[in-house]
């Protein structure tokens, strides 16, 4: 059991860690920070920790550097999150609000996480269950072909390329469209299979065409159903190499591949106001033992999706987590207002 005076002890050591990448000697806390004890008595304290698992010496006489259990007894004993500066939330305002459609808001978002944080930053495009189509657009491009872009109404886009048989003249097209859009318009993606089922035959005289369009349509409906993430800032952690034993590039590579990522947040939890942290040694891959998730959720069409950081064990979980909080916050009101 960690004293309260040991659980300062502790907080000192991961920030002044965090701050120089330098292990932390008792001298040092004792000089620094408000204690009023001797450098004896911390030195006493961290000799606890130590037993506790808490902290370890990385070289023989050096300070003392904070375990990945030191880290979550750290974070677990958060009492103030920090919070961010108002130049901060007004970039975050400014940039989400600027942009058009879901695919620039979720850019946007990374790129905007990843400068605040240093880390890299994910987002996880909407989950799409409860989602409704809005519109079915049909465009002619020549050649025999169409263009089928499918708009939901959390403003989700999907395009997909339609080879026809002949070309179709404007008033048939208007004509597909416009039975299409009768068949699916206002349907959840989960319950318009059926509706798609049928769409060839409300224009019997256009079937080639209408099954091609139907083909797309449901071609897009499950890429819209499928996890996805948008990431950015895999520079920084480049820059983070140091932080790691081995190479960083397995880590990168998992990142780029999504599926660990997604499980990953998947696992943390689904509270759209609850922000979570998975520390090394937690977690089940191996290539993400020696990096840090901070996450939290947001809501769009009352269904919650994840965006979140990863980066190096030795990171600033309280900024980190702000930050997380303050972009989940502002993507949730955007996208469910």
């Amino acid at each position: 059991m960690v004293s309260p005076r040991g659980l300062d002890v502790l907080r000192v050591i991961v920030q002044d860690y965090v701050s120089s990448r330098e292990p932390v000697g008792s001298k040092s806390i004792a000089d620094r920070h408000s204690f009023g004890v001797s450098a004896a008595t911390i030195r006493n304290d961290m000799s606890l920790l130590e037993d506790e698992l808490l902290i370890t010496a990385p070289h023989t006489s050096s300070g003392r550097i904070p375990t990945d259990r030191g880290y979550r007894v750290f974070v677990d004993n958060l009492s103030d999150v920090k919070t961010l500066s108002g130049a901060q939330r007004l970039a975050i305002e400014r940039v989400l609000n600027e942009s058009d459609d879901i695919d620039a808001l979720l850019a946007h978002t990374v790129r905007l996480l990843a400068q605040l944080t240093n880390q890299v930053a994910v987002v996880e495009y909407p989950s799409l269950s409860g989602a409704r189509v809005k519109h079915v657009e049909l465009v002619a491009m020549g050649n025999s072909r169409l263009m089928s872009v499918l708009i939901t109404d959390s403003g989700r886009v999907e395009q997909r390329t339609v080879e026809t048989e002949r070309d179709l003249s404007e008033e048939e097209i208007t004509q597909l469209r416009s039975r299409i859009n009768t068949a699916v318009a206002g349907r959840q993606l989960s319950e318009i299979a059926d509706a798609l089922a049928a769409a060839p035959q409300v224009a019997p005289d256009l079937s080639e065409a209408s099954a091609r369009v139907v083909t797309a349509l449901a071609e897009q409906v499950a890429a819209n159903r499928q996890q996805r993430l948008v990431m950015a800032g895999a520079g920084n952690l480049v820059r983070t190499e140091n932080d790691f034993h081995g190479s960083i590039y397995p880590l990168l590579d998992a990142i780029e591949e999504q599926v660990t990522v997604l499980k990953l947040l998947t696992e943390m939890g689904h509270e759209a106001s609850e922000v979570a942290v998975s520390i090394g040694a937690e977690h089940e891959s191996q290539d993400f033992r020696e990096a840090s998730l901070v996450a939290g959720g947001y809501t769009s069409s009352g269904e919650v999706s994840r965006v979140g950081v990863i980066g190096p064990t030795r990171m600033d979980y309280s900024g980190n987590m702000a930050a997380v909080r303050a972009v989940a916050s502002y993507l949730s009101r955007i996208l469910d207002a």
